[in-house]
């Protein structure tokens, strides 16, 4: 039985050998089998791909894209009414860089570095991130980073950056940079900011000629660095006006961040300078040129082909009214002015217009801190700020009371009187105590700036009936009659004038707990005007009764082949924004004594220390109780035209907290623009002749209603 057992499993055991040795060869032969099928698959769709389609690939491999570059072109220049330059553009040598299609990071750091080695640039604006980053732009000086943070293999992409930055701020000594990686690190930081293929400037201005040649010798070794041109506002003229001219970003700053996307959407780069303020931000779409654009082809990261598409154009040109001469010495005159106020003076502000088509021909301004006693230029302080200006206001409470029936050029016989109501009494300058009582019509009361007068007339407008120590019993309501006579002038609402910025003023309370306040209002001791109000008041006056909209700019105007003014592309038409409704005779009784304010025979007349000023002048002085801090001021204002016949310029002026003693600052100040004037922008030979002191303008013809 052993030995049958024994050759049953010899049987079998020889049996499995047979059968193991057998397949070997049958999977071998099916692994072969599949390989095969494998490379045929392979065989079949090589020649699909190269001989149906391989034209088709080669071209793709092959492929260039074709984009379009642009590039900021000259900003328009501003000039003054007589064609001189006030805002121009400085040409400097300058190394720009645009960035190629799909430029990484280390490629632009490469670049910096060479770079690095023939230009130096300010390092002072360079921010930690800025530092940082430049730092991890070298994938050694990475890793060597990544090496001390737990966990960044598994972090997500998104997080990596983060988490180095982290590092590195919680260990800046390990990432303290040399001078020249300071140097390096702000030229990559700007070729950063860049967006593929725009063009932003490494290097503005102060380029040396060694710089010049060295960057131009490897510009091979340099992709995208260019060496070319920039451009700075210049100011010829000074900076006197720039308050008024406004300021341009720098391409370091570029687009305003409140304006960022609006930019955007009009075709602006991130990096653009665009007007930051005043003319050159209210006319930043006629001064800003249109971009050049060149057709780029780009194979990968390389700029392979530029052809220039367009070659741009300069920024259209802004002509003013402004004369920059005159302009040059209004503001030379209010700073003298200013200069000798002393006490508690807080600035001086002077508009010189033409009343008939609203130019403005001179506007200065200075603010003085009377703490420091210094004094800073602000011509912008003629728009935005309010002052009680006193008396320069009672030509347009007189015409009021005159539209209002409350007196006729026949009727207009009042007499000046202390006024005493509700316990308090309120009187004229040369009447405080009764001693002067006289007889007094609208022209003489203009004349002699009678307080009592214009209470009277305000106590009219309201229907009260006055008797010496009477109650105000009032409605108060005629705070809004008074203004809204006010306001036909010029006087408690915006000019129009074309600047941002412009303020309304300041209206006191109207409640009936301030109905006393009235009485300060017929008079000009209560609201608060702006000196540009002033000046639109009266030139209100002085062309018929039009209320024009005063303005800065003339005209749009091209560039002349030597690169001065050329073709009026458009102008300014003058804007009547609405006309007085009175009456010939009404309107003369006013100018008639805005006449004899200056050449009247009275002995209370105001203004005769102007009398002395050719051709002669009708004018309205202001003398304003102030307070400043608790000390007690006197604000002295003027308001005037000439020639008092057929005008042709009004000044006005405003001098706010002088000391109380203070006198004829104002008329020393007026004599001396009009002297200005006269010898530069308008000689007298230009007048047309004519003895009376009403006037016949010509605003009719030069101007149209506002719509």
């Amino acid at each position: 039985m052993k030995n049958f057992f024994s050759r049953v499993t010899q049987h079998r055991t020889s049996r499995n050998k047979t059968s193991t040795t057998a397949q070997i060869p049958f999977r071998m032969n099916f692994l072969f089998i599949i390989v095969g099928l494998l490379f045929a698959a392979l065989i079949a769709q090589l020649a699909y791909l190269q001989i149906l389609h391989g034209t088709q690939l080669k071209a793709e491999v092959s492929r260039t894209d074709s984009t379009v570059e642009t590039n900021n072109v000259q900003r328009g220049m501003i000039f003054d009414s007589t064609g001189r330059v006030l805002v121009g553009n400085k040409t400097h040598q300058a190394i720009s860089y645009t960035k190629g299609v799909n430029v990484m990071a280390p490629d632009m750091y490469r670049t910096a570095n060479r770079l690095g080695k023939y230009l130096k640039v300010p390092t002072d604006s360079l921010t930690r991130r800025n530092r940082a980053d430049y730092f991890l732009a070298s994938s050694s000086r990475e890793k060597q980073v990544d090496s001390n943070i737990p966990g960044i293999k598994n972090a997500a992409q998104s997080d990596v950056n983060n988490k180095e930055l982290q590092y590195l701020y919680a260990h800046p000594a390990a990432f303290k940079l040399s001078k020249q990686q300071k140097n390096d690190a702000m030229i990559y930081a700007r070729m950063s900011g860049a967006y593929s293929l725009s063009t932003t400037y490494i290097k503005e201005t102060g380029v040396t000629g060694k710089e010049l040649a060295e960057v131009g010798e490897h510009l091979g070794e340099l992709p995208g660095v260019k060496v070319g041109t920039s451009w700075t506002r210049d100011y010829p003229y000074g900076s006197s006006l720039k308050s008024i001219l406004g300021t341009v970003s720098s391409e370091k700053i570029g687009l305003p961040d409140n304006k960022v996307n609006q930019y955007l959407a009009q075709g602006y780069s991130r990096n653009d300078s665009v007007g930051q303020s005043y003319l050159e931000q209210q006319y930043e779409p006629v001064l800003r040129g249109s971009k050049s654009q060149t057709d780029v082809e780009v194979s990968g990261t390389k700029i392979m082909k530029e052809v220039k598409r367009y070659g741009g154009q300069k920024g259209d040109n802004l002509q003013l009214t402004i004369n920059a001469g005159f302009q040059k010495k209004l503001q030379s005159l209010v700073r003298q002015a200013e200069g000798g106020a002393g006490g508690v003076s807080t600035g001086t502000y002077a508009v010189v217009m033409n009343p008939n088509n609203g130019n403005i021909i001179g506007m200065a301004g200075v603010d003085r801190n009377p703490s420091t006693q210094k004094i800073t230029n602000n011509a912008l302080g003629a728009i935005n700020n309010s002052i009680t200006m006193g008396s320069v206001v009672k030509g347009a409470m007189v015409s009021g009371a005159l539209m209002d029936g409350v007196i006729t050029p026949e009727n207009s016989t009042l007499t000046d009187m202390p006024i005493t109501v509700g316990g308090t009494k309120k009187a004229s300058w040369f009447n405080k105590n009764g001693g002067a009582n006289m007889a007094v019509n609208a022209s003489t009361a203009l004349e002699v700036s009678s307080n009592s007068y214009m209470m009277q007339l305000a106590m009219k407008e309201a229907g009260f009936h006055y008797h010496e120590g009477a109650a105000l019993n009032m409605n108060p309501n005629i705070f809004n009659k008074l203004r809204g006579y006010f306001n036909q002038f010029g006087l408690g609402v915006k000019t129009g004038i074309d600047l941002p910025g412009e303020t309304t003023g300041l209206a006191g309370s109207s409640s009936r707990a301030h109905l006393g306040n009235a009485l300060d209002e017929a008079y000009g001791n209560y609201d608060a005007y702006t000196t540009i109000q002033v000046a639109q008041y009266m030139s209100t006056i002085a062309n018929g009764g039009y209320r024009i909209q005063p303005h800065i700019l003339s005209s749009i105007r091209g560039t002349s082949k030597n690169g001065g003014l050329g073709a009026v592309k458009d102008s300014v038409t003058p804007t009547v924004l609405n006309h007085i409704d009175m009456t010939s005779a009404q309107r003369k009784m006013v100018t008639e004594g805005l006449y004899d304010v200056v050449h009247g025979t009275n002995t209370w007349k105001t203004g005769g220390e102007l009398d002395t000023i050719k051709p002669e002048i009708s004018a309205k002085t202001g003398t304003a109780q102030t307070f400043y801090k608790g000390t007690e001021t006197v604000t002295l204002s003027l308001a005037s035209y000439a020639p008092s016949t057929h005008p042709q310029v009004v000044v006005a002026l405003a001098m706010p907290n002088l000391d109380y003693n203070a006198e004829d600052n104002n008329m020393k100040l007026a004599k001396s623009i009009y002297q200005a004037y006269w010898d530069t922008v308008q000689s007298t030979s230009t007048l047309k002749s004519g003895t009376s002191s009403s006037n016949s303008s010509n605003v009719q013809q030069t101007a149209q209603p506002q719509q």
